[in-house]
C-alpha cells in the first residue's frame, strides 16, 4: 500500500501558498491505518525501548498504538496547563511567537531509551522541544518517529544528532 497516495493535500491552507497535508484520511482509512501501525510496529519491536513519548494531538494516536503492541508505557507531551501533576516544560518557536509543551516531572527516569512519536515533522520546533523534556529527566531519545516529514521545511537540523524514521516524505511538492 502506497500511504502517500491516503494522504489529502489542501492547497493554500492555513494560509496562501501553504499545501495542508492532512493525515485524516489514513485515519478514516482502516487498512491505510493498520498499515501505518504494522509499519511502525515492525520497525520498533525487537529494539530496546523502554517507554513511548506521543506529542500533543495527532502523536496520541500512533504513539499510543504503538505502546500498546509493544506492551510500552506511553508517555503523553501536552501543551501547556493540560497536564495536572508536577510538570517540566520546554518552549518553542512558532511562526509568530512561541509555544510550550510539558510533561509530567516522574514521566522517564535517567537511562530510559524512549522512542517519540507524532504525526508530522516539519520546522521541528515541537520534537525539539519533547526532546529536550526527555533530556532534562536524564532519558535517552533512541528514535523520533513520523508518518509523514515536509523536509523542506528543515525540521532535521533542529535534532542534528537523533535518528528519524518517516513513513511519508512530500518534499517538493
Amino acid at each position: 500500500m502506497n500511504l502517500k497516495d491516503k494522504i489529502r493535500s489542501i492547497p493554500n491552507w492555513p494560509i496562501e501558498g501553504v499545501i495542508f497535508r492532512d493525515i485524516t484520511t489514513v485515519l478514516e482509512d482502516p487498512d491505510a491505518f493498520r498499515h501505518a501501525n504494522d509499519l511502525f510496529y515492525e520497525r520498533y519491536k525487537d529494539q530496546k525501548i523502554d517507554k513511548i513519548v506521543g506529542i500533543d494531538a495527532r502523536g496520541f494516536i500512533f504513539g499510543a498504538v504503538l505502546a500498546y503492541k509493544l506492551n510500552l508505557p506511553f508517555i503523553p507531551v501536552r501543551k501547556k496547563g493540560k497536564l495536572p501533576y508536577k510538570t517540566i516544560s520546554a518552549e518553542y518557536d512558532l511562526e509568530y511567537g512561541k509555544d510550550t509543551v510539558e510533561m509530567n516531572e516522574d514521566a522517564i527516569q535517567s537511562g530510559d531509551q524512549v522512542l517519540i512519536v507524532d504525526d508530522l515533522i516539519a520546522t521541528g520546533g515541537t520534537i525539539a522541544a519533547a526532546i529536550e523534556l526527555v533530556q532534562q529527566l536524564g532519558g535517552i531519545v533512541a528514535e523520533c518517529c513520523f508518518l509523514v516529514e515536509l523536509p523542506d521545511l528543515g525540521g532535521r537540523k533542529k535534532i542534528p544528532n537523533i535518528p528519524i524514521f518517516c513513513l511519508i516524505e512530500f518534499e517538493g511538492d
